[in-house]
């Protein structure tokens, strides 16, 4: 499977494959999908009646609009009510390979299972994606995903496999050990989250190593949005000395299957295995092309926790023209653009961290870390947004809080306060960041 005749693509025929076959591919997945949902699951037997939608329903791939869409909240409920896995396992059990809950940074894991043919899939989709931009059999990688539970780390294992890669399968463990292995194997791709990767690279300047001097010339991020953030990007790669790409993943779906090319055109789809929507938050219609929405995806292929259009809270938005790479599954420009349940209100303005982001990690004053807060205003009882950001060494100028305040309110159309704290004040993190603190009740 680690050919490197294979060329720039892992699988050249699925991944060129026109609008109109790969179209035709994903409705006969569709409507088998369907009918096994409703035939093996009473949970999507109950939601299709409710719906009017038989195992013979999907006649389109239109037709899908006529099945509600699931949420991780209904899912929670599901596996409470039944557990410990709820009643949308369709495989049985002898086909059963591994389990996989969501991290629960977001309230209560919602198990999923993989079969033994889910494994296969997801190893072979995920290898494509790794492929796509630029992992080769002679690398050597470095997985600083977490292994586990945690779907990421596993996954990747699985596909340097099949790659033919040599894997250093460290999960997302000790700053100074990453650096060791970094160092003495001569490590040429790295995974991780964005804020780990960041991490390291703070480690690696503090140690007076200069990133050029690594043999580093890959770097993948995912977990938490900002890989494609383009203050973050240039962060990442200078600090790592490496090409940054941004890579998707979510429990309930697969944990990566989707990802920028060597072209950083987006996140592309493996659209044979998922069917991509982006829906309306407020009418759950179809958004236009290029609008955003919420990304909304149905599982294609997967055997034994299928999900018929599973709600991500994930904002994004859809392009159906060919990468310039050369590959021609719908793909995702600027990657995941917020969360739903991040979504701050301020004043009448709404935004999202990635915002904050953005312009925090465009001060070279400013370190990588920051975190936004709402409070309760001791005097007023008015709410106030608070960005508290850390400085990346001592002696920052005494206006840098105005500018950045300016700079702020410029893009969120409101105007936070300012917080500017030492070097070092933030506790760093191997997994996903928490950018944002609703502070309010814990202060009544």
């Amino acid at each position: 499977m680690g050919d490197p005749a294979r060329g720039d693509f892992w699988d050249e025929r699925i991944e060129r494959m026109g609008r109109d076959e790969l179209s035709a591919l994903q409705l006969e997945r569709l409507k088998r999908q369907v009918r096994r949902c409703y035939e093996g699951s009473a949970f999507y037997r109950e939601r299709l009646d409710a719906a009017g939608v038989g195992p013979d329903g999907i006649r389109s791939l239109g037709d899908i609009e006529k099945i509600p869409p699931v949420t991780k909240e209904e899912l929670r409920e599901e596996q409470k009510a039944h557990p410990p896995f709820g009643r949308y396992t369709v495989a049985p059990p002898e086909s059963w390979g591994e389990l996989h809950p969501s991290t629960g940074t977001t309230g209560v894991p919602v198990g999923t299972i993989w079969s033994r043919k889910d494994v296969e899939t997801i190893a072979d989709f995920t290898a494509r994606t790794m492929w796509s931009f630029g992992v080769r059999p002679e690398d050597i990688v470095q997985n600083a995903f977490s292994y586990g539970l945690w779907v990421a780390g596993m996954s990747v294992h699985y596909a340097t496999q099949k790659i033919g890669c040599f894997v250093i399968p460290i999960g997302a463990t000790q700053t100074e050990r990453q650096i060791f292995y970094m160092r003495t194997m001569d490590s040429t791709v790295i995974l991780s989250t964005p804020s780990f990767g960041l991490y390291i690279g703070e480690k690696l300047r503090e140690s007076g190593v200069d990133p050029g001097e690594q043999n580093l010339r890959i770097g993948a991020f995912g977990g938490e949005a900002g890989a494609q953030n383009p203050a973050t990007r240039s962060r990442i790669e200078g600090a790592l000395g490496v090409d940054a790409y941004d890579y998707y993943g979510l429990g309930e779906i697969g944990p990566t299957f989707a990802s920028e090319s060597v072209a950083k055109s987006g996140l592309i789809w493996a659209e044979d295995h998922h069917l991509i929507e982006v829906l309306d938050p407020e009418t759950r219609r179809p958004v236009a092309e290029g609008e955003v929405g919420i990304l909304v995806i149905t599982h294609l292929t997967r055997e034994a926790t299928p999900m018929l259009r599973y709600w991500t809270n994930d904002y994004a938005c859809l392009e159906s023209a060919p990468s310039s790479c050369g590959r021609t599954h719908r793909r995702s420009p600027g990657g995941i653009l917020g969360r739903h349940d991040d979504l701050i209100i301020y004043r009448g303005a709404k935004f999202y961290p990635v915002q904050v982001e953005d312009v925090v990690r465009s001060f070279p004053e400013l370190s990588n870390e920051f975190r936004i807060e709402l409070r309760s205003g001791e005097d007023t009882g008015r709410d106030r947004c608070v960005v508290i950001a850390e400085a990346a060494g001592e002696g920052t100028s005494d206006g840098l809080e105005a500018v950045l305040r300016e700079k702020l309110r410029g893009e969120l159309q409101v105007t936070p306060e300012i917080e500017i704290l030492s070097p070092g004040s933030f506790e760093r993190t191997t997994f996903k960041a928490q950018r944002f603190i609703d502070a309010r009740n814990s202060e009544k």
